[in-house]
């Protein structure tokens, strides 16, 4: 056989090499073309989603623009009454000071509005109308001024007054009727944007992986003999760890920037909460001074000189029974608004705590156990005195675990055990461990309500109670105890029957060192 006849032969396996070398490179390019294409849109769509958030929080500044200039035409309404009332001048100073800022919140809101033909034409009519009843408002206070109470009084009792208020207030809805509608549509575009973005996302990693398996396939095609392929295999094992690693510290900066932003989300409540703290503190003060302006002014119109003089020494005023309703319904109101005050600050301040907390880094040390479980109850020693209950300590294992991550853990859990034990029965709290395979396994337990099944794991969710809401808390506490015991590596569980008591089970590694919680974050 001549070497011409050898040729084609050697000729076809070089032609097998050289078209799947052809297809391996035509996948590759398709691969990064789809994935250019993916890149190019996601970018886009994230972009057009921080825009259209952008105009949401537009919408918020528009709407709460027009609530200071409405905020600011009551208080200058209310200036007048008060002068008119009592012809004070720091009432004349406040008028002064309210009609002062409107004329620059109008202009903060013809400049947020310019692109908006129907909030610029409801501007146009609200501006003068504004402006009239300031001069109304303005004359009545002069001629109270100059001694002509009765004429003032006269123009403030008109009709003409309030009817060009609620032509104002009706505009005012109208333009904040308007935002409210941007608000929704601009929101829906932010959503659609997000979803769209991740499901072109999903799309993208959909066809990576399809690329991923051609190619895979393809290389396994062009492997001539087993020792290749199990060296490949064991490359991939040994890249399998540091691919693993690489994943988990993606879902690590995942989760800092979740607490992150729930931190500054949650410092940024603060400021509005402060403001109304203090307008309510302001309210409460004006109040008093309210009521016993009507009720001097009630006793000056029957009362005879000497009874006029009598009201010197009098401290609380004597309202009639309408006055009198009307301001107990006042305070009532002041306590709900403060009542909920103290509650935002709480949650707030408890978001505060869960951020700082999960950005502190654990320290892995020997714990004697059942020494730092005492110290616990000893704590709350009073406290078990006061429910009538008493805590038992039984040995515990000793442990490597970060100390204080420990401490908020089982406070949280003696706590509660104390806080919903049963009325009328003595308590009884039981404090117990022991090891099992690499593992120490402590329960928590008790005698008292118990927990329905349902709410089993609701109780574990931020923010969620279950059962009778008759002891405060804010629904944070097990929800900070099972994200602890996640961050050291371990696992938590609660049995309970309503009426039987509880048992909350947690499951430490005997000897953390601090990989457990790189592998949950």
């Amino acid at each position: 056989m001549s070497e011409a006849e050898h040729d084609p032969i050697e000729a076809a396996p070089a032609a097998r090499s050289s078209r799947h070398a052809l297809g391996q490179i035509i996948l590759l390019a398709s691969g990064l073309v789809v994935l250019t294409l993916i890149s190019a849109t996601s970018v886009y769509l994230v972009n057009k989603a921080r825009e259209d958030s952008q105009w949401v929080l537009h919408s918020t500044e528009v709407e709460n623009e027009i609530s200071l200039a409405q905020l600011q035409m009551r208080r200058a309404e209310s200036a007048q009454r008060g002068f008119l009332l009592t012809q004070r001048p720091e009432f004349r100073s406040a008028f002064e000071e309210a009609v002062s800022q409107l004329q620059p919140s109008f202009e903060r809101l013809k400049a947020l509005t310019i692109d908006n033909p129907y909030q610029q034409e409801r501007l146009k009519q609200i501006v003068p109308q504004t402006e009239e009843r300031m001069k109304q408002l303005r004359h009545g206070i002069d001629l109270a001024q100059a001694n002509r109470l009765s004429e003032a009084a006269e123009i403030a009792r008109q009709e003409a007054g309030r009817d060009a208020m609620g032509d104002i207030r009706k505009l005012a809805g109208e333009m904040r009727a308007e935002e409210n509608r941007l608000f929704v549509a601009r929101t829906t575009s932010a959503d659609a944007s997000q979803s769209l973005s991740a499901s072109i996302t999903s799309i993208g990693s959909g066809l990576v992986v399809v690329f991923a398996g051609l190619s895979i396939f393809l290389v396994r095609r062009s492997s001539r003999a087993r020792d290749e392929a199990e060296t490949r295999l064991r490359d991939t094992n040994l890249n399998l760890e540091s691919t693993i690693e690489e994943r988990t510290a993606d879902l690590r900066e995942a989760n800092d920037e979740i607490q992150r932003f729930a931190y500054i989300v949650s410092h940024d409540l603060r400021s509005p909460l402060v403001n109304i703290m203090g307008f309510t503190s302001e309210l409460e003060e004006l109040r008093g001074d309210i009521f016993k302006r009507i009720a001097t002014l009630s006793r000056s119109e029957d009362a005879s000189p000497l009874a006029a003089d009598d009201t010197a020494a009098v401290v609380e005023p004597v309202l009639d029974e309408a006055d009198k309703q009307l301001s107990q319904d006042f305070t009532e109101a002041l306590g709900f608004i403060k009542s909920s005050i103290g509650k935002m600050d709480r949650l707030i301040s408890a978001i505060l705590n869960l951020t700082r907390e999960g950005r502190r880094e654990f320290q892995p040390v020997p714990v004697a156990m059942r020494d730092l479980i005492e110290n616990i109850a000893s704590t709350m020693a009073h406290q078990a005195a006061e429910a009538d209950a008493q805590i038992r300590v039984e040995p515990l294992p000793d442990i490597v675990s970060d100390r204080l991550a420990l401490e908020q853990i089982f406070s949280n859990l003696i706590d509660n055990a104390l806080k919903y034990l049963k009325s009328g029965v003595p308590g009884d709290i039981a404090i117990r461990g022991r090891r099992k395979l690499g593992f120490a396994i402590f329960e928590i337990t008790d005698n008292g309500r118990g927990i329905d099944p349902k709410d089993h794991q609701r109780i574990f969710d931020l923010f969620r109670r279950a059962g009778t809401q008759d002891r405060p808390g804010q629904g944070i506490g097990l929800a900070h105890v099972r994200a602890l015991v996640r961050r050291l590596g371990g696992t938590m569980s609660v049995s309970s029957e309503l009426g039987q008591g509880s048992t909350f089970t947690v499951t430490l590694p005997a000897a953390w060192t601090g990989i457990n919680r790189d592998k949950q974050a």
